[in-house]
């Protein structure tokens, strides 16, 4: 199983092949996904600091670029099937934004 280590809340171990954003809301990890984890809002972004996240599709590259998000270490936790360790930082977080998390995005 791959580990996940979030900065400032430690780790834990994931399924391998969940949505990186379930690996992380299951766990206590505050993160927003506005859209319910449909790839439309990017507010369930993260900061991978270490590991790789996979290959961004072409849905999600579109959604970052029409955002002017152009960081290559910047993904979308609703895209990110975990398949190894990873080292993330939540970007966006209800508690700082005051904003309701989202619907529970799907598998």
């Amino acid at each position: 199983m791959p580990t996940i280590q979030v900065e400032g809340k430690g780790s834990f171990q994931a399924e391998e092949g969940r949505k990186l954003v379930l690996v992380l809301e299951d766990n206590g990890v505050d993160i927003l996904h506005r859209c319910g984890g449909n790839a439309r809002c990017t507010t369930c972004r993260v900061e991978i600091l270490e590991g790789d996240a996979g290959p961004i599709d072409q849905v999600e590259a579109e959604l970052l670029a029409k955002k002017e998000i152009t960081e290559p270490n910047i993904r979308l936790s609703c895209q990110v099937r975990v398949h190894t360790d990873l080292s993330v930082k939540p970007l966006m977080t209800a508690f700082e934004s005051g904003l309701e998390p989202g619907g529970r995005p799907q598998e």
